[in-house]
This record gives C-alpha cells, structure tokens and sequence, in this order.
C-alpha cells in the first residue's frame, strides 16, 4: 500500500480533472534559456575509485586540456586522475584529497589515526542507497558516520579550486567561477535522486546555484564517451577486431605512437597534458550511415554502464535507443574477490579486525593489489607478487600466535604462495580468478542487452572507462561480441569520458533524444465509469460521482523525449468555484500505472496556484494548463491558469520527498 491517501479525501478540495479531450502540445523552441557566455568549460570525472579534470577555452575547443600532475603518484599506475579518497581531521573538517590524503592518513600514528575521517570509494553509497536524502551517511574507515552530503560538496570544492587556480596561473590573473562552466559526470544508470544529490552537493560546493542552474551540468558518462568516441581518428584507437590486445599505453606514451607530428601534434611543453580534437568526424564515424546504431560500455571503478545509440544525420546527433542498463560490475568486484581470498586464507576474523585496527596499513595492501592487478593479461606466465605491508605480519602473529607463512601453508589455497621476500605471490590463474566473476556478469549483461529488439544490427561497441584498460576485459568483450560488431578501444581510455564531456560542455545540444527513465504524471478525478473504476475510488461530491487517484500520464518511462521538450495538459479545477489549486506530480518506474496509490509511485512535486483576488468573472471552466519540461537532468513542473496568466513553477524534486 502507497502512503498516499486519496487526495479527494486528505486535502477535502475536490482537486482538477483533464479538460476533455486531454491534448499534448509539443513545443521545443519555446523559451530557450539565453545562452550565457562562458571563457572556459571544466569537466570533472567523479570517479568511484579515481577523479580528476579536463578543460577547454570556448575560444579553442579543439584544445581539451587534462589537468596537472598530481603529486604522489603510485608505483605502476599512471596518474592523469588521482585517487577518490578524502581526509577530514578529527574536527571533521576538510584537510585534503587523493593522494596527498592519503599519505597523509598512512603517516599518522595508528593511536592518531583513528581519530581522524577517511573516505574512500563512496560514491558507490548514491548507487547502493534506496532511499537517498540529504540526511544518508558515509562511513569513515573508523567507523565514524558524516552526511554523504558534506563529503561530496568537499571533493567538489576542492576540485573546483585546484581548477581555478590552475586557470589563474596560467591566465596570470584571477580566473573566477563566473566565467566557468562546470561539468560533471555521473552513471547513466544511477536513478533520479542522486543525480540530483549530485548537484545538490555542486550548489554547496559553490560551483552554480538554484538561481543560476545552467552553469552547471550534470553530463552522463556514457553520453560523454560517446560524444568523444565519434571525433576519434583511427590513430586513436585500437581496433580489436584487427590485432591483440595491448595493455593500455604507457605513461611517457600517453597518445600512442600513431600520432602524426602534424597538426595534431601535442603541444609538448605543457607535458602532453593537451589533446587536439579536431573539429572532424572520425574516419570510424563516417563509415555509419543515417539510423546505424553502436554501444558504448563504460566500465569504471563501481558501475559498468551500457547506452545504445543511434546516429542521425546530417550533424550526427546522438540518439539513445535502448535506456541505461548496467550495475555494479566495475572492477572494484575484482578488490572484493582478493579481500575474501584473504580472508580464506588469514580468517574473516583476523581481516575484520585488521582493517579496524590498522586502517592506513589496509589501505597500502590494497594498493600494492591496485598495481598487480593491472598488470594481470591473458597471456602472463610470470607469478604477480604483492608485499605484504609489515603490519600485516606483526599483527596477525600477535593475532593469531603463528606466522603469514604458516597460514599460507596451512590454508589449501594452492595457487597463492609465500615468497622469501616477504611477499603473497600468485600465479595468474589465481589473479585472472579475481577478475572471473566481475568479467562474467559484464559479459552475462551485455548479451542481455544485445538480445533486446531494440538493439539489433549494433556496428559497434566502444569499450570505455578506467576499467576497459583491463586485457582480460578486453579479451572477453572480444571473444564474446567480436563477431557480432567491432569492439573498439580508444587509445587513452581512462581519459575518454572526461575528454568527452569537455565537448559535451561546449556543445550541450548534441545529445538530442533521451530515454526518459521514468514515467510522470499527476493525481486527478476522472468522472466515475461503472465497471470500468473500482468501487473503493468512488467519491461522490455535490452530485456528481468522481474516480479518486487517476494518475494521468505526461510521459512514460522509456519514451523518448527531445531535450527541453515541452509536454502541456489542460486541466479544470472539479469545483468551479475553487480557488485554491494543488496539482502533485508522481513518477514511477513502471510504464503503465492507473493510480497514484499502486506501489512504488513516489511524489516528486506539488504546484500550488492560489486564485484568490483574481477577477471573479472568468468562464464557468476555468482552464488550469499545467506543462512538465524535460531538460539535461533536471525536470521542471509549471501550472498557468489560462484566464489570468497567473502561473507557479517547481523543479521535481527527489529527496525531499
């Protein structure tokens, strides 16, 4: 059962009902936000498990500039994005991010460090959490909570400082927020409320405001792939179709070699930190043809997010055909498998209390995993060695009163040795059993996806996301789709998505039709029909027989809707005489809903348009047109009472709710 009483009966007015016959005016040009003028576009990749930025002046578009260095880096990763990690001191006050947080915490003395908040890996809390608020915890690595809603404001913060004062050095003069556009990005599968708690933590941080809501969007990292995916030239990328698999690039590399020394070549003295995108559609893309139709697969750090598109000529405008499936496959699944390797050998027990008790020491474990585990491939011989950190051994004697060595030998884990250098070595087969599972239900996911209608004679599949550098990805999205599409790998492809939505802040228009996740309407009466309403919704009201809790439909979930587009319904208020209008506005995930009370109809707004004052002699039907406009992320809601143009606005709204 709804928590939602029959409205008819709760607010005792006798609410509107459609002004028959109920019409849909479609109107994208209406009212189009002024383009306001921005110097620069500065995208920010929010990853699960690492961050980072790009930019580019509205002067030089084909310019995407990948942020600064970061100090700190770790041995055998390379380290365009820094890790999402964050430090508050024991005030709870910001003290730093990424790398510098978190060798900072790893320095603390441990009677120290567990007064002090360390965060990692917490975006995944948005995805996993069913009913986010403002309110919704994380969990430092102490076991202390802190509202989801501060921490993400301080990450976004300090991104957006670092970039301003990047812009500022090498502008020579202040670069303020005004002249900027923020862009940031989120997973195509992650529902309405925290894409929204998304920019609710953007408005804290500073970055735009509710006044000012078109300075920032809220881009989707499959979109933002696709976007950079259509300029690739065929240098760019690695076909897998046409050769092995290469282990992503190296750092002092980080273009490939196909690059010519040309006009694309890389300004060299910012240290190849810019990429020149040509203002041309790439080679690959001018092989599809109008209606042809890839998929991109973006497979980070905690989500894996499939988005089929489809092209449509002349601009070549994306289309998304099929709505954002996925979940979370990323390859944290991979960390998870070798943490409960550990506890098979060590005892859950033992892992438990370690990560509790020396929480900086657990992290450089999972660091030394980190870098093993991108040097897994299907073809490796050699064993993987990861050092064990020295508290992990003083502690589990203590712990246990025998040694790691002991333990190994004892645990009949046969692929995962002790070496004399203090260090668990495993055979590849152990590592490529890490990433089986993970790899599976990606693979598992994307023929699902394939199967549907919609997703027939796909050309391509682009392979993006930090994870997509992984040759053991790469090889089972080949062997298993490679005759169905070309699988393709952009060069740089843990930079894809944030190249991606640098263009997609400098041209938001290219994305034209969305799937819209879910459906939207509002609760109305609707005369009362015998047989066809059920008896327990009958209201009867001065003499006439009303259906209570209609939900009448604006959209529906799945249906495609042009960005910005416009849907109108005329309603009348069932009372001439009311004065008083509330009209609420409910979404669900499900396509066909009759009542507002069915389950899992959620209220997402409420327009209130008070008629009182206003000339008395309007027609005996007064017209209450109420308009929902859908937008990037967001979705605005506004009621006009026709005859005195006196109208309400409201943004829906998921949290508060």
């Amino acid at each position: 059962t709804s928590t939602y009483s029959s409205p008819a009966k709760s607010l005792g007015d006798p609410g509107i009902t459609p002004l028959s016959p109920s019409h849909i005016v479609k109107d994208s040009d209406a009212d189009d936000a002024v383009e306001q003028l921005f110097l620069v576009v500065v995208a920010i990749d929010f990853g699960t498990t690492s961050s980072g930025y790009a930019y580019s002046f509205t002067k030089e578009p084909e310019c995407i500039h990948v942020m600064r260095r970061w100090e700190g880096g770790d041995p055998g990763v390379s380290n365009q994005k820094t890790p999402t990690t964050i430090l508050l001191t024991p005030e709870r006050k910001f003290h730093s991010f990424g790398y510098a947080a978190r060798d900072f915490y790893h320095d603390l003395d441990p009677t120290e460090s567990k007064h002090w908040l360390y965060f990692e890996k917490f975006k995944m809390k948005l995805h996993t959490t069913g009913n986010l608020t403002m309110e919704t915890d994380l969990t430092a690595a102490n076991g202390k909570k802190v509202k989801a809603l501060e921490i993400f404001a301080y990450a976004l913060q300090f991104f957006k400082e670092q970039a301003l004062k990047e812009l500022s050095d090498q502008g020579g003069s202040d670069f303020e927020n005004t002249e900027v556009r923020w862009v940031i990005t989120v997973p195509a599968i992650w529902k309405q409320p925290a894409k929204q708690f998304m920019r609710q933590a953007a408005y804290k941080a500073g970055m735009a405001s509710p006044e000012n809501p078109e300075q920032l969007i809220i881009a989707l990292e499959p979109e933002a792939a696709s976007i950079y995916c259509r300029k690739l030239r065929l240098h760019q990328m690695i076909d897998l179709s046409s050769r092995a698999p290469v282990n992503g690039y190296s750092p002092s590399d980080t273009i490939g070699t196909g690059f010519t020394q040309g006009k694309e070549h890389v300004r060299r003295n910012r240290q190849s930190r810019t990429f020149m995108v040509e203002n041309v559609i790439g080679e690959i893309w001018s092989e599809l043809e109008e209606g042809d139709r890839y998929i991109v697969v973006d497979s980070g750090g905690g989500t894996v997010d499939m988005t089929v598109h489809q092209i449509r000529l002349p601009e070549g405008h994306l289309k998304e055909l099929y709505k954002a499936t996925g979940g979370p496959y990323g390859s944290l699944g991979v960390d998870y498998e070798f943490e409960k390797l550990l506890c098979k050998i060590f005892g859950e027990d033992f892992i438990e209390q370690f990560k509790i008790k020396r929480p900086a020491a657990w992290v450089d474990l999972m660091i030394a995993f980190e870098s093993r585990k991108r040097a897994a491939a299907p073809d490796r011989t050699n064993p993987l060695n990861i050092t064990l950190p020295f508290s992990f051994i003083d502690y589990y004697k203590k712990f246990r009163g025998h040694s790691v060595e002991h333990a190994l030998r004892k645990s009949n884990v046969d692929f995962v040795k002790w070496s004399s250098q203090g260090m668990l070595r495993m055979s590849p087969d152990a590592m490529n059993a890490l990433f089986k599972p993970t790899i599976d239900q990606i693979v598992q996911h994307l023929s699902e996806v394939f199967d549907k209608p919609e997703v027939t004679n796909v050309k391509f599949l682009f392979l993006v996301g930090g994870f997509a550098e992984s040759p053991l990805l790469q090889q089972a999205v080949q062997s298993a789709f490679g005759s169905r599409c070309r699988v393709i790998i952009p060069q740089d492809v843990g930079l894809t998505i944030l190249k991606g939505a640098v263009l997609f802040g400098l041209d938001p228009a290219v994305i034209k039709v969305r799937r819209s996740p879910l459906t939207y309407g509002v609760g109305v009466l609707n005369r009362f029909v015998e047989g066809k309403h059920p008896p327990e919704k009958l209201l009867v009201k001065d003499g006439t027989r009303w259906c209570t809790d209609v939900f009448d439909k604006f959209i529906s979930a799945d249906q495609s809707v042009a960005l910005g587009e416009t849907v109108t319904r005329s309603y009348t208020p069932a009372k001439p005489s009311q004065l008083v209008i509330v009209i609420n506005i409910y979404s669900s995930e499900q396509d066909n809903v009759s009542f507002i009370t069915e389950p899992g109809v959620k209220k997402c707004g409420t327009l209130r348009l008070d008629l009182t004052g206003t000339d008395a002699s309007v027609p005996n039907r007064r017209e209450i047109k109420t308009l929902m406009q859908f937008g990037d992320t967001e979705i605005k809601a506004m009621a006009v009472d026709v005859a005195t143009s006196k109208s309400v606005k409201v943004g829906i709204d998921f949290l508060n709710y």
